[in-house]
């Protein structure tokens, strides 16, 4: 039975990233999960007052706003890989640039990588071909393998929260650093 709040095609593309989880662990075909945020670049405007005996440290809530960056989070749980990945914009460029720093870079002797992400739009196949010539777009011949694409967004973080509470911590590091 389809829940209220879902159609047939969530929970059709939920069945597909759970059948994904139970595989089990094989290094050739690691499990990835990809998903990215955009942080906004604060900076202090007052000297915060130290922690003092009995008294916390406080911040002022003024700031000034330094810009954007976009975090991209890459995630093999069964690898015990994570990987965050700070770039200036969210493109298809970027989006490209990535896949091939995750199959060059942190997974070269895999044979295929299961991509488990999002339905946004630079997440397509043609990213690759607008960022690379054919016909080995920068490492990824080897493929994403049945990669999954939750509707709505919800993939990895809806499915396992016990995997979701580490992540918003390296999150919200990798946007306090500066930018590439």
């Amino acid at each position: 039975m389809i829940p209220p709040d879902a159609n047939a095609a969530f929970v059709a593309a939920m069945e597909d990233v759970l059948e994904v989880y139970t595989r089990p662990h094989d290094p050739d075909f690691p499990v990835v999960c990809l998903d990215e945020t955009s942080k906004q670049l604060i900076a202090e405007t007052r000297v915060p007052i130290p922690v003092k005996p009995g008294h916390p440290a406080r911040h002022d809530y003024e700031y000034e706003r330094n810009g954007t960056a976009n975090l991209f989070m890459m995630f093999a749980p069964l690898e015990g890989f994570r990987h965050v990945k700070v770039t200036d914009r969210h493109t298809a460029l970027d989006y490209a640039q990535v896949l091939k720093e995750l199959s060059d870079t942190h997974f070269p002797d895999a044979k295929k990588i299961c991509l488990v992400q999002d339905n946004l739009n630079t997440h397509k196949p043609a990213s690759l071909y607008e960022a690379f010539p054919p016909p080995k777009h920068a490492g990824w011949s080897k493929g994403s393998s049945g990669t999954i694409r939750p509707n709505m967004g919800v993939g990895w973080i809806w499915l396992n929260p016990n995997w979701a509470f580490c992540h918003p911590n390296a999150w919200a590091a990798a946007s306090r650093t500066s930018r590439p």
